[in-house]
């Protein structure tokens, strides 16, 4: 994961490229204008480049040095101290026999080579035996060499049919040397001996120093033996007279081959750890002795070269001022160097390059804890966005959200969780998601949203109690959520029906303040037809007054104008009278009477008229003259 680290030059490139800029920017907004060229005068911005690159150049230096350079190798021999071992195994066709699966013969190949893993010091050979036996391969130290050889064996090695046990023994003796001390056969068969002699064999090997482990494979009670031919048609394998086959397991005679030699032990292969108990009770016991020298190919580090010249960058970026070397006449004012600061970042740098800078599930273990829940989340958030798919992350998440109070987050994280393949996982994660779900609800002031909440919670323990029926504490939690459930839902219907309840005595109380409004209205009504009726009354008598004023200066307009009309035939009279005055008087009062005859006014009437009228004069009453408002009789609302 080293690879990670070579973000860093690039991530500390864009940084001083930002922070020259930033540095600028400030510079302008609080230095003014023309202060400016005196306090960087001197400052030499090529220098600062060579110092970034040099820094920069340290930390790749440093980040391939960690990453151990190899090239060139040379051939360094070392001396192997072990025990030579032969493997023998039987290659018969009674191997074939499947009453431990897949089969005899497989299965003593894979013994072989999980003895193989075992003995890495030691020197192994391989004897295939059936009819007779052959050295399949001798002793040696290369691992690929002895793991050909077993994967190589099946029923056909051995062309002779058989098992001669004896002759595996006799094979093996001619895999050693003359004065090879520590000899060892494993010998891996059925125990089936079809020839005389094995017990002899064993015991004339034990006298040359031949220690003899056996390994017995299969079982007592048998299994008939199957083989295929060319066109994978399976039969059964039967003898001279048409018989089927049917291997059994001979443990007896194993115990006695293996305890005709001093040391020797049988065991039965019915496990994974039955070469293990071989290697450590048998082999890892016997004395080691020294062997060929074998030669190892050893790479050369190269990484010095690469931390050499990041150490001497760094010696570089640190000796190499910012300023120019200016002279002594005229010094300039030194301003505020941050050498020190750099200087402290480069050995930050320096110190905490070999650590893996990334988030990785053991902080985030170790910040959980330690109660920091939420750096742990944002550990496992990180760790989420390169493996988005696995569960486990989701879980610890959600946990450590929850734990953090964040239920919404743990919710969507346990979400995700529960489709892991594994069933343990996704049984907790119903379990975790239920709990977050339950107290989404309950922080939820609105009763809708809490109930669905809740709703699910129930959902979730019922998927968790469904995966494991044995866990109490999702039982009970689900019959406390359902419990609160009913309890808020019989709240809810009791507080529907007091708000019905509510809503009919607003709506009586809202009818009767409607007819207490109607009538208030009516009243109204009712009280502005009286004032109505009053003010026509009185506008009526107003108006007859009126009426009686205007008839009265009539009769007196009238009347003047019958006085102006008398006074004007009074002088036009007068002016008869003074036109016939000449005119003897016989005839004037001949024509007084024709004209009083005729129902003319006489000057003299007119005059008597007119002073009569004197005493009729008076002045113009302009009150109106109205009947007068009764005040006894009551006023009525109507």
């Amino acid at each position: 994961m080293l690879w990670l680290l070579l973000v860093f030059p690039p991530a500390l490139v864009v940084f001083f490229w930002w922070s020259f800029h930033k540095r600028q920017t400030l510079m302008i907004q609080f230095i003014q204008a023309r202060l400016l060229p005196g306090l960087v005068a001197g400052i030499s911005p090529t220098r600062q480049k060579i110092q970034i690159g040099c820094l920069v150049l340290a930390v790749a230096g440093i980040i391939i040095a960690l990453a151990r350079p190899q090239w060139g190798f040379t051939w360094e021999e070392v001396k192997v101290r072990g025990v030579d071992i032969v493997v023998a195994i039987d290659t018969s066709k009674s191997m074939l026999a499947q009453d431990i699966a897949p089969n005899r013969l497989t299965r003593a190949k894979l013994a072989a080579l999980d003895l193989m893993g075992l003995a890495k010091s030691d020197r192994l050979g391989l004897v295939a035996f059936a009819g007779n036996a052959f050295l399949q391969c001798p002793l040696t130290i290369d691992d690929a060499a002895f793991r050909q050889s077993v994967e190589a064996l099946d029923v056909n090695t051995i062309p002779q049919g058989g098992t001669a046990l004896a002759e595996a023994i006799q094979t093996a003796q001619t895999a050693f040397k003359e004065g090879d001390n520590h000899r060892v056969l494993v010998l891996i068969t059925d125990g089936e001996d079809h020839d005389s002699g094995p017990l002899e064999a064993a015991q004339k090997a034990a006298q040359d120093g031949l220690k003899i482990y056996t390994i017995g494979i299969g079982t007592p009670e048998g299994e008939l033996l199957r083989i295929k031919d060319a066109q994978g048609h399976e039969d059964y394998v039967r003898d001279e007279q048409g018989n089927v086959v049917k291997s059994h397991l001979k443990e007896r005679l194993l115990q006695e081959i293996a305890s005709a030699t001093d040391g020797g032990f049988y065991l039965h292969l019915s496990g994974a750890k039955t070469m293990d108990t071989l290697y450590d009770q048998g082999l890892a016991k016997l004395p080691k002795a020294e062997h060929q020298q074998k030669l190892i190919k050893r790479f050369e580090e190269r990484f010095q070269w690469p931390l050499s010249i990041a150490i001497l960058l760094l010696l570089a970026e640190i000796l190499l001022p910012e300023r120019k070397r200016e002279s002594k006449s005229a010094p300039a004012p030194a301003p505020v160097s941050k050498r020190p600061l750099r200087k402290v970042t480069a050995l930050l740098l320096l110190l905490f390059v070999p650590v893996v800078t990334r988030a990785s599930p053991s902080s985030a273990l170790r910040d959980y804890k330690a109660g920091n829940y939420d750096q742990a989340l944002k550990e496992y958030q990180q760790l989420l966005q390169r493996k988005s798919d696995d569960p486990r992350l989701h879980f610890n998440a959600g946990t450590a959200a929850y734990r953090n109070n964040q239920f919404d987050e743990a919710a969507k994280q346990f979400d995700e969780a529960v489709g892991s393949p594994d069933l343990k996982l996704q049984q907790l994660s119903y379990y975790n998601r239920g709990n977050a779900e339950y107290w989404v609800g309950e922080k939820n002031a609105d009763p809708t949203k809490r109930t669905e909440a809740w709703e699910k919670s129930l959902k979730d323990y019922e998927l968790s109690m469904k995966l494991n029926p044995q866990d109490t504490d999702a039982r009970f939690n689900h019959d406390f959520v359902k419990k609160r459930l009913e309890q808020l839902k019989q709240q809810q219907q009791n507080n529907s029906q007091q708000n019905k309840s509510d809503q009919k005595d607003q709506n009586q109380d809202q009818q009767q303040q409607n007819q207490q409004s109607n009538q208030s209205k009516q009243d109204q009504q009712q009280q502005q037809q009286s004032q109505q009726s009053q003010s026509g009354q009185k506008q009526g008598e107003s108006q007859q007054s009126q009426q009686n004023q205007q008839s009265q200066q009539a009769k007196q307009d009238q009347q003047q104008q019958q006085a102006a009309k008398q006074a004007q035939d009074q002088k036009q009279n007068q002016q008869q009278a003074s036109q016939a005055a000449a005119q003897p008087k016989e005839k004037s009062d001949e024509k007084d009477q024709q004209a009083y005859a005729a129902g003319q006014m006489t000057p003299e009437q007119a005059r008597q008229l007119l002073d009569s009228q004197k005493g009729d004069e008076k002045i113009l009453n302009l009150k109106q003259e109205g009947k007068p408002v009764d005040t006894s009789k009551p006023f009525r609302d109507w």
